[in-house]
């Protein structure tokens, strides 16, 4: 509404009092058509079939809103702003071109770094230039938003950043928990708020803003090392939902409407996202940032380790597969970590060709962003219409002849259900050990990020096919292959 009230006065009111201002009517038509852009492209990527669509005009409201910034009349020169373009654009086609699709989900931390970063950052420079005198002098609710909109900035940032490193392995994707680290996160953070509150009140106190930025950063910090790496679809979907809340409350600071609308977009689909991540594990906001999952465990009593498990080789599994006649791909990490997508896609090929009914299990959380299967599997081409969710293919497994698990393990492990000790009781899983056969591609019989072992690996009609996902499914695409030549 705020857009379209700009835009009358802009086709009313010129310099002089009457007529129109042609450069900022233009501008806010961009901002228009940048708006209703986002949301149109937020409605389609919510389905696989429309994604692509919804992506393509997501950028074409991103450079109507580029346009529409640079010609706002606040702007006295346009060189800075080209080499923040040209560096921009130097490090984010490498990236698009050459990053490999298993790498989205890191990718996807970096830029949720970057964008907050970048929300700190202008809210720490509106305030260096109203504390200047050479901007308005600003107003204690604006410094109360602007107080918030750093803080998450900053939090968001370093805490995207612990996400990436725990995502491209450079940091442990195990838990880092110390003593008292909950009572210590939050006083870490109630220091930050506690000077937000003061520069609120009175915004000349210069010296407590870099203080608040230190805060919120290292608290970004602390926040997510105690997270294990099965949390990571929701811990993404939690810092896009604090970077889009920071980029809105910069709209705000910055009577930006464009910006207000597209961060409440991006911040409210962050949070409902990452309500159903919590959903999909059957647990808190609370017991995901602090209860930390993922903590190794040790099996009582020993009893599973001597437990033994059946195992096989591609060929008995190409042998099985071609003699069903419905089988069920269950992908996870495993898969993305091995490149196997392509290879998937070369069996799915040849079952396909013999008649097999060939359909695909998505779990919520498998892998380590919302949708990482699906965009893998769109990668090797896989139907969309094969792509089935969980709860609409979980009644289909008593009934399949063959469930294959792809590097996939607390998702369809069964203690879920019935063991009340266990850290993902109670966690919605695939019934992928109700199929009459299950294979299982693992490399070893390590446990998955809850910590525990899978009883689905023990159970009778389960076959282990021991080896990297890409190596083992392209066995079994051969030998497919090969039988029916």
């Amino acid at each position: 509404m705020n857009i379209l009230l700009t835009f009358a006065q802009a086709v009313t009111t010129a310099p002089g009092g009457s007529g129109i201002e042609p450069q900022k009517v233009f501008a806010v038509a961009t901002y228009i058509l940048a708006a209703a852009c986002f949301i149109l492209s937020l409605r389609w990527l919510s389905a696989p079939a429309t994604a692509r669509r919804g992506n393509i005009i997501g950028e074409i409201g991103m450079a109507a809103a580029i346009i529409g910034a640079l010609l706002q009349h606040e702007i006295m020169g346009y060189q800075w702003i080209v080499i923040g373009l040209i560096i921009g654009a130097a490090a984010g086609i490498p990236l698009a071109v050459f990053m490999p699709m298993t790498a989205v989900p890191q990718r996807t931390a970096f830029s949720h770094a970057c964008g907050a970063l970048a929300a700190a950052l202008v809210g720490a420079a509106h305030y260096s230039i109203a504390m200047s005198g050479n901007g308005h002098d600003i107003t204690n609710t604006e410094m109360g938003i602007l107080c918030v909109e750093v803080l998450l900035g900053s939090l968001t940032f370093t805490g995207s950043l612990m996400a990436f490193g725990k995502l491209q392995e450079l940091l442990p994707q195990r838990p880092v928990t110390f003593k008292g680290q909950n009572y210590f996160n939050f006083l870490v953070l109630g220091a930050a708020l506690a000077c937000g509150v003061v520069l609120t009140i009175n915004p000349h106190l210069t010296y407590l803003f870099p203080v608040l930025l230190a805060l919120a950063a290292i608290f970004g910090v602390l926040l997510i090392i105690p997270i294990g790496g099965a949390d990571m679809p929701t811990v993404i979907a939690l810092l896009n939902s604090y970077a889009g809340l920071s980029a809105s409350l910069m709209g705000f600071v910055l009577h930006n409407n464009l910006l207000i609308i597209a961060g409440a977009l991006d911040g409210a689909s962050g949070f409902v996202l990452s309500i159903i991540m919590c959903k999909a594990m059957n647990r808190s906001f609370t017991n995901v940032l602090f209860g930390a999952f993922g903590q190794l465990q040790a099996s009582k009593g020993g009893v599973q380790e001597k437990k033994s498990v059946r195992s096989g080789t591609p060929e008995e599994a190409a042998q099985i597969m071609e003699a069903a006649t419905s089988v069920i791909v269950i992908p996870g990490y495993g898969m993305a970590v091995a490149q196997a997508q392509h290879k998937v896609r070369e069996m799915f090929d040849q079952l396909t060709k013999r008649g097999v009914d060939v359909k695909f299990a998505i779990h919520p959380v498998a892998g380590r962003m919302p949708g990482h299967m699906n965009v893998l599997l769109a990668e090797a081409e896989i139907p969309y219409d094969k792509l089935i969710e969980m709860d609409d293919i979980n009644g289909e497994f008593p009934q399949c002849d063959v469930a294959l698990v792809i590097g996939a393990n607390d998702v369809v492990n069964p203690a879920a259900r019935h063991d009340k000790s266990s850290p993902i009781f109670g966690m919605p899983i695939l019934d992928a050990d109700k199929a009459k056969t299950v294979m299982a591609i693992k490399r070893s019989m390590n446990p998955g990020f809850a910590g525990i072992e899978n009883e689905l690996y023990f159970a009778d009609n389960c076959m282990m096919l021991f080896g990297d996902a890409k190596v083992v499914v392209g066995g079994i695409a051969k030998e497919l292959a090969e039988s029916g030549d």
